[in-house]
């Protein structure tokens, strides 16, 4: 069986073990408040894929959390949510909606997903919420959604993890608390010790106006983590994809 992923940027991923897909954080619109996606069109991505067997909601930021684009996606699709939010996304959404919470899973044809935690969001109601997954099939792939390192990470590790999404920074100049930056992120892949490594959640949208684009956090996050992935942990292969670009785990 073939596993592969394509990505549209930021945290919007297809993942494909055979013939089951599995979407996450799905931003299709190509324009979120302020924000502009840069290069690709999401629009274009999505009518190019499989239809999704589910999708996953990692928090109910709107980077990640995008009513628009997922009301454009299939109604009988269902969407795994964080516990507690349903009742609220009940409102906006007219799809299943399945609520589980950090040690929970859930079974989707041969991939079973196990629902991890994530340190991010704070302490609000609803939208503090936040959560990532490990999908377990013929590879092992870990989506963290949004988080900085947390202490049950290292229990990933014995996982025995194929491919890691992390995320490395985000869509302006300067990062709250609850994310990683380039080092950071470098420390989880110390922690994780994937056979490979995506960087995601960076460079895929910036503020409306040129003058963003001559500003340094667009483009220096990618070589500080591969210089930081280097020195802490060598062993795993890094790979960047762009926006619409497919990677399919090695044998």
């Amino acid at each position: 069986m073939t596993v592969s992923i394509n990505f549209l940027g930021h945290a919007t991923i297809m993942f494909h073990f055979g013939e089951t897909n599995i979407l996450t954080d799905p931003v299709i619109s190509d324009r979120i408040l302020h924000l502009k996606r840069r290069h690709f069109s999401g629009k274009q991505w999505i009518q190019d894929q499989p239809k999704p067997d589910i999708i996953l909601l990692s928090h109910l930021h709107l980077d990640h959390l995008h009513i628009p684009s997922l009301k454009r996606l299939p109604k009988d699709t269902p969407l795994i949510v964080p516990k507690g939010s349903a009742r609220w996304l009940g409102y906006v959404l007219c799809r299943p909606l399945i609520e589980l919470s950090p040690g929970d899973e859930y079974t989707v044809k041969d991939v079973t997903i196990h629902v991890t935690h994530a340190e991010h969001g704070g302490n609000l109601p609803i939208i503090g919420l936040a959560q990532g997954y490990l999908l377990q099939g013929e590879k092992t792939i870990y989506f963290p959604g949004d988080t900085d390192i947390f202490p049950q990470m290292s229990e990933l590790a014995k996982k025995d993890i194929d491919l890691a999404l992390i995320p490395i920074w985000g869509w302006g100049p300067t990062l709250g608390a609850g994310h990683l930056d380039p080092k950071t992120a470098a420390e989880a892949v110390e922690i994780l010790r994937p056979k490979h490594v995506i960087p995601i959640h960076w460079a895929s949208f910036r503020p409306i106006g040129p003058i963003w684009e001559m500003l340094s956090y667009l483009h220096t996050p990618g070589p500080k983590f591969s210089y930081y992935v280097r020195q802490k942990a060598p062993e795993t292969q890094i790979h960047f994809l762009e926006s619409g670009q497919t990677f399919i785990i090695p044998e």
